[in-house]
């Protein structure tokens, strides 16, 4: 389970460098450059809420439990 939360932050992280990438590239079309930035961030997006939905599925169904901070030891 934790190596899915893992591998879904680190496609969040490649989509938000990808949309970096597709901002300071300098391309002669900048239509072109900003459609492809936008669909990287609504990716990056996208792949967040699903990973926040599936912990709190994940939660819920009894997967996953919360430990806490171990205050006071």
């Amino acid at each position: 389970m934790k190596i899915l939360i893992v591998v879904a932050l680190v496609f969040v992280l490649l989509a938000l460098g990808s949309a970096g990438l597709f901002m300071l590239r300098r391309d002669r079309t900048a239509g072109a450059r900003d459609n492809r930035m936008a669909r990287s961030l609504a990716l990056r997006v996208g792949l967040s809420i699903a990973l926040f939905l599936f912990i709190l599925l994940s939660w819920r169904m009894g997967w996953i439990q919360p430990t806490g901070l171990p205050i006071g030891r």
